[in-house]
């Protein structure tokens, strides 16, 4: 009887407690930048663009057309896919600040600016695992002929469909996957591609690999709500500090230690989303430029001679290693037609064997000839990247699908090979990685607001506690780096989203219904709208080209 009347007021304090902590969000969201803040960014990004364009400049500078057309083609996709990255920005780098801000750890302006500076540092930090990954997918005809009409056509219809889609579910406030959307547009092209071509039977989408990308995408909202959950509990269990699980009052920051916490997460989910995300956007401006300027960016000119005379020495080694399993009976009429095949079909013959030895052959000999990459005739760029392209897939094939048996010791010599051959054809100059993280940040100064309300106050019932804020980002930060270290695409927004989900099902705070609902139809539908956008645009711009 003594505790009933003191328990009450606690209650209505508790009950009261989200829409007062609510209202002390939005009233400092509703403020504008600060002019020191503007200023700084400003400044950043007159910096960037200056080193983009002329790193750009200085590469074209020995690019010699007779016509100014690839020059505006290159020009306008640029400008798509850095809108790309620009609305990308809208979505996934939002989320790394929502709890900062809804925990009153950060200002909403300081926390996008700092995530922002740890977005552009993780994207200029990359590996490109993830951005090459995501190209494999696409048909390899395609890919050869990226200069091409129809190259074009796959270029500009994954980027204007995935622009689309991500722009109408930011419009609703729904934290949408730019990595489902991106995977999406690239089977709908490859579906397209083949269903316009049946006669001449090319190629459609890498189902093996598309899988092992679904199922990263798949799993990672499962892992991020169940490890958050769990890490809550966790937390509850081994630190005991009450004020860790109890949320804001009014505007004044959390004590030293959990603001500190909340600000080392939000660093850690902006750098790996930086990592990770923004290599998206640089497999496809690489795509690019390959086929509009090959003779600048088709290899890789920071080759030195030294890494080409031993590239040649491997070469060698491969070949002979190859030539172990080579058929006596084997006949090739034409070796890169042979090992195209290969790829496309997955049918491994004892003539690609052959075929793909003679490649080899060729293109160490050829390096040989040259002395280095960046002296490779013009008019041989873009077949020498293709036949090193073709080597490095059917390597890769072969290995995953273990046609046929090679020896562990002769795969050690082969993937040497691929790794030299990878480094003069999958890479990525500084001014894109710079341009990409111009856009992302961008793109996160003018969009953030919505995604972050959403994020913040419409998944759980209850206001987010600091402990729920850094079971979340903390969960989100490892999913995400462990991605971008296997080089599989994962998407930011649905591990946070439901690493923030599991950690109000831990705390017994109660789901939002509504807006889970709307989360999972966005994450439901995502794939097939974006890929009937991207086979339909594909289709179209096949015909205007």
């Amino acid at each position: 009887m003594a505790t009933a009347p003191t328990s009450l007021p606690a209650r209505r304090s508790a009950d009261t407690a989200k829409p007062v902590a609510v209202s002390a969000v939005h009233d400092k969201l509703a403020k504008g930048p600060g002019k020191i803040g503007v200023l700084i960014f400003g400044v950043v990004l007159i910096i960037g663009a200056i080193y983009a364009g002329s790193s750009l400049a200085s590469d074209l500078s020995s690019v010699h057309s007779p016509s100014i057309l690839p020059f505006i083609l290159l020009g306008i996709a640029l400008l798509v896919a850095l809108g790309f990255e620009f609305v990308n920005g809208f979505h996934d780098t939002a989320n790394a600040v929502a709890t900062v801000i809804y925990t009153h750890s950060l200002e909403p302006h300081i926390a996008v600016v700092w995530s922002g500076l740890w977005n552009f540092l993780g994207v200029v930090t990359s590996s490109g695992l993830v951005a090459f990954g995501i190209i494999s997918l696409l048909p390899v005809e395609l890919i050869l002929q990226v200069g091409s009409k129809a190259g074009f056509a796959m270029v500009f219809a994954l980027l204007v469909a995935a622009i689309i889609w991500n722009l109408s579910t930011w419009y609703f406030g729904l934290p949408a996957s730019s990595s489902h959307t991106l995977i999406g547009s690239i089977i709908g092209v490859g579906i397209a591609n083949q269903l316009m071509a049946v006669k001449t039977a090319t190629s459609g989408v890498d189902w093996g690999q598309a899988l092992n990308i679904g199922k990263s995408l798949l799993l990672s909202p499962l892992v991020g709500f169940v490890c958050a959950w769990l890490l809550l509990r966790i937390m509850k269990v081994v630190v005991k500090n009450r004020e860790l699980y109890v949320a804001p009052e009014g505007t004044q920051p959390p004590p030293f230690w959990i603001r500190a916490l909340l600000l080392l997460t939000c660093t850690g989910v902006s750098f790996a989303h930086g990592s990770n995300d923004g290599q998206k956007g640089m497999g496809l401006i690489m795509l690019i430029l390959i086929g509009t300027v090959p003779t600048a960016y088709a290899l890789n000119h920071a080759v030195t001679k030294k890494q080409s005379q031993d590239f040649v020495a491997v070469s060698e080694q491969a070949g002979n290693t190859l030539n172990k399993y080579v058929s006596p009976n084997a006949v090739i009429a034409d070796d890169r037609d042979d090992v195209t095949d290969f790829i496309r079909t997955r049918q491994f013959t004892p003539n690609t064997m052959l075929a793909l030895r003679q490649l080899v052959t060729d293109i160490g000999n050829e390096t040989a000839q040259f002395g280095e990459l960046r002296h490779v005739p013009n008019d041989r760029v873009r077949n020498f990247r293709n036949d090193m392209y073709l080597v490095s897939e059917a390597l890769r094939l072969m290995q995953k699908t273990h046609q046929p048996e090679i020896a562990a010791h002769d795969w050690q010599v082969l993937n040497n090979y691929k790794k030299h051959i990878d480094n003069a054809t999958k890479f990525i100059p500084g001014w894109v990685k710079v341009a990409v993280a111009m856009a992302l940040g961008l793109g996160t100064m003018v969009g953030w607001k919505r995604i972050v309300v959403t994020v913040g106050e419409k998944i759980g019932k209850d206001h987010l506690t600091y402990g729920q804020g850094a079971s979340a980002e903390i969960t989100a930060m490892a999913t995400i780096g462990a991605a971008d270290w296997f080089g599989l695409p994962v998407s930011t927004t649905h591990v946070l989203s439901s690493g923030i989900a599991g950690t109000m099902a831990a705390n017994h705070s109660g789901l939002q219904w509504g807006t889970v609902r709307n989360l999972l139809m966005a994450w439901v539908l995502t794939l097939p709208a974006a890929m009937v956008l991207a086979a339909f645009l594909f289709w179209g711009f096949s015909r205007i080209f």
